[in-house]
């Protein structure tokens, strides 16, 4: 059975829709499940932000990230041993 859905016309600002659909972009979401939600919160008393903040990632924290792919012939296990062997000698 399909809900029935109702239709709401809203005064807000072009730049402030803008931000909400490239925030619905970015999170595979809808713009009108995003405010269906935030008018769900703030009618049941959640006022809390719903927006997650964004965090810039340092340049030396991307860099960390030597290779796309993994190696195909890389013994996880193997090269634990080694490390295990290396720093307590067994």
């Amino acid at each position: 059975m399909r809900k029935v859905m109702a239709k709401l016309v809203l005064d807000i600002e072009p730049e402030v829709i803008k931000e909400a659909q490239y925030y619905a972009n970015e999170t595979h979401s809808d713009l009108s499940v995003l405010v269906q939600d935030f008018l769900k919160r703030i009618s049941a008393g959640k006022t809390e932000p719903i927006v997650e903040k964004k965090v810039e990632i340092a340049d030396w924290v991307k860099e960390l990230t030597l290779s796309k792919t993994p190696t195909p012939d890389f013994d996880h296990k193997e090269e634990y041993h080694k490390h295990l062997e290396e720093k307590y000698g067994l």
